[in-house]
């Protein structure tokens, strides 16, 4: 969607927000309401395809506005240096002089969004304070206006476009007052054109067709690069994107076909270019030939950007629906195409891992072909180990008979997905009119291939050592918890958002006889094989000694000496509670466990200050003190490892104390639930490098259980 006016309130908020912060382009993200990505809705200042390669943005990308929005602060990029520095992915996609903020859109600590302002090369190196003052207003707007309104959800289909609003004009002019600008262009030397801020001609002068060669019916409506074969090189598209989003004038040379030079000085604004063409006064040396008119249009210089993009996301992509989410939301959109299939090579055959664009029937048609099989442009890409291009549907028929039909596609780009001679995929672009592809982008797609197929061996790899990890830490955790009559239990367990090695934090819930249980929480050092099998051994350890009727001091005491003998040069924190249903009363010791929390019936949360005793594994002798509470019905024991709380630069106790704060009065719910909404802030949070376990135990009424 384009051209939107501004009679929207989200779209008036933010064309205020330009113009109280003084930014020459503004774009507004939502975050969607159930999976941690970033839309870009409402946009002004510079054309839509800008911002392409942003239109979506994962939540825990390393993109100004995803950083604003997960650490919930203003970011600032004083420049295309700082820009570099900071974001090189971003900086290597839009190579311009320009600066940057992105601020976050929050609502009563509910993440909504970002705003996302640019303004023009010059501006001071930091942003004053009556611009920090006008963001913070603006995101204050937005909020309130988005915490109102829907949110996108997956079932909520991407618009084709975010809407795009116009800058108002500078002023507004009768018909005499336009005849005489004219006129006025008209009697000066050498040429002028008009460009709207998609570079599409709106004005041109007798002068300026004289020097172009081309009537005003030819150049209305058109871009230069497209409209006149010898301004085809990318540099002078390049020159364009340059002058918009700079909002500086720039100025190129270019031959005409006559063998005379011109230049051509590009003077930008919020609403399009001023374009003055004059002869130039030197010759400046041989130029290559330009394509002839018949011939396809060479590479784009936004396609060239939005490959370097992705080229650089592609060497941080780490699963393969990473790479499969970043084919389809940058490749597809920078070569126009309307379809995507990406198939891995497995077992022989081809298995989809990603597609857009098809219908899923149309998909499970080829699902499974075998790499032997003739019929299939995929295989024979494969096979031959050279893409394929079909720029009409002619040619797929000729070849792969009711392929065109099926699928509804008219042309296509078969890219085989080779690493060392060793086939891993394909990826199909496909689109539903015919389409010529000129050597340029032919070269441009076959080297993407390449980047894909790394990327996707890599991910492939870093899956199957992942899915292993799971497997290893599932079968290592309780695959269910005893049900407890008067005792309502919830346990989760979430891996770290990095790295691919298990994780060493556990739990457990022992029903010791009829009116006794035990629960236990432990975290081994480290994320390896070593703390996996340590970690199986802590709790086997103390669902031993506890089933042998141990006291939780001799409990701990037990396990710590078991793990000293076995010297596996990792520690282990640990906190043990027995439970007494018929008395209601609680006995923990800690073994440098993070304190516990108990909500009191009335919904008082308080931290329970164990005795911390030395972490199992370092002193074979160490002893555990005990310490007994009340646990009525209607109190709830909050067990958990470091994970949940801790936050670089944040002192530990007041991270704990920040979770009792979470549960102290808050409005009664069940485990589960509790449980879910104190890891919901945690999914989203790529700085998170630790895994968390977390257990809730509530005190109920005899008769009443429920364990998770």
């Amino acid at each position: 969607m384009s051209g939107g006016t501004g009679s929207d309130p989200v779209d008036r908020a933010l064309l205020r927000a330009m113009r109280e912060t003084r930014a020459s382009t503004a774009g507004l993200y939502v975050l969607a309401r159930d999976e941690p990505v970033l839309q870009l809705t409402v946009m002004s200042g510079v054309p839509a395809p800008f911002l392409a390669p942003w239109s979506r943005v994962a939540l825990a990308a390393p993109i100004p506005v995803a950083v604003a929005t997960r650490r919930q602060r203003l970011v600032w990029a004083g420049g295309h240096q700082q820009l570099a520095r900071d974001f090189p992915r971003t900086a290597v996609a839009v190579p311009y002089d320009f600066s940057l903020a992105a601020a976050p859109i929050t609502e009563a600590t509910v993440r909504l969004g970002a705003l996302l302002l640019l303004w023009p090369a010059g501006h001071p190196p930091q942003l004053s304070a009556e611009e920090k003052a006008a963001v913070e207003a603006a995101c204050g707007r937005l909020a309130a206006l988005l915490a109102a309104g829907p949110r996108p959800d997956r079932r909520t289909p991407p618009p084709d476009a975010p809407r795009v609003l116009a800058v108002p004009p500078v002023r507004t002019v009768d018909a005499e007052q336009a005849l005489a600008a004219v006129d006025y262009l008209e009697r000066l030397p050498g040429g002028a054109c008009a460009l709207d801020l998609d570079g599409r001609i709106t004005l041109v002068t007798t002068g300026a067709m004289e020097l172009l060669g081309e009537q005003e019916s030819r150049l209305i409506g058109e871009r230069p690069w497209e409209a006149l074969p010898w301004l085809r090189d990318p540099a002078f598209e390049d020159r364009y994107r340059a002058a918009v989003l700079s909002r500086r004038p720039v100025s190129f040379t270019a031959r005409h076909p006559s063998h005379q030079w011109l230049t051509f000085r590009l003077f930008p604004d919020g609403r399009g270019l001023s374009v003055w063409i004059s002869r130039s006064g030197k010759d400046h040396g041989p130029v290559a030939p330009y394509p002839a008119e018949s011939e396809p249009v060479p590479v784009r210089a936004g396609q060239i950007y939005h490959v370097l993009h992705l080229a650089a996301a592609l060497t941080e992509a780490v699963g393969v629906q990473d790479v499969v989410h970043l084919v389809a939301d940058q490749i597809v959109p920078a070569f126009g195409a309307q379809g995507m299939i990406m198939y891995a090579a497995e077992g022989g055959r081809l298995r989809t891992i990603g597609y857009r664009g098809y219908s899923a029937d149309v998909v499970a048609t080829f699902e499974g072909v075998a790499l032997g099989a003739a019929n299939s442009p995929a295989v024979h890409a494969l096979s031959t180990g050279e893409p394929s291009f079909y720029p009409s549907p002619d040619e797929i028929e000729s070849d792969y008979p009711g392929l065109p039909h099926l699928t509804g596609k008219a042309a296509r780009a078969v890219l085989p997905l080779i690493v060392s001679g060793r086939p891993v995929g394909c990826c199909i672009l496909s689109y539903v009119r015919p389409r010529t592809f000129s050597t340029e982008e032919r070269q441009v797609l076959t080297s993407l291939a390449g980047l894909i197929a790394q990327a996707l061996d890599r991910a492939r790899l870093y899956d199957a050592k992942q899915q292993l990890a799971h497997d290893l830490q599932a079968g290592l955790l309780p695959h269910s918890l005893p049900s407890v009559p008067g005792l309502a239990v919830a346990a989760r367990y979430l891996p770290s958002a990095r790295g691919m090695d298990i994780g060493g934090d556990f739990y457990d819930l022992i029903r010791l006889d009829e009116h006794r249980v035990a629960a236990v929480i432990g975290d081994v050092q480290g994320h390896n094989a070593a703390a996996a099998a340590l970690m199986g051994q802590a709790r086997t350890a103390v669902h031993a000694h506890a089933t042998a009727g141990a006291s939780p001091g001799e409990v701990l005491a037990r396990t710590n000496r078991l793990l000293t003998d076995l010297d596996p040069d990792l520690f282990t924190s640990c906190l043990y509670v027995h439970i007494d249903l018929r008395t209601r009363r609680a006995c923990l010791a800690s073994a440098g466990h993070p304190p516990p929390i108990l909500r009191h019936p009335d919904g008082h949360a308080e931290v329970l200050r164990v005795p911390p005793g030395l972490l199992l594994g370092i002193e074979p002798d160490a002893s555990y003190e005990a310490t007994e509470i009340g646990l009525p019905p209607g109190s709830l024991l909050a067990l958990y490892t470091d994970g949940l709380v801790e936050t670089p630069g944040v002192d530990p106790d007041s991270a704990v104390a920040a979770l009792a704060a979470r549960l102290d009065g808050g409005p009664p719910q069940s485990p589960d639930r509790l449980a879910d909404a104190l890891l919901a802030h945690l999914h989203a949070d790529a700085a998170r490098q630790d895994d968390v376990a977390l257990m809730l135990l509530a005190s109920q009424p005899p008769g009443r259980t429920r364990s998770a």
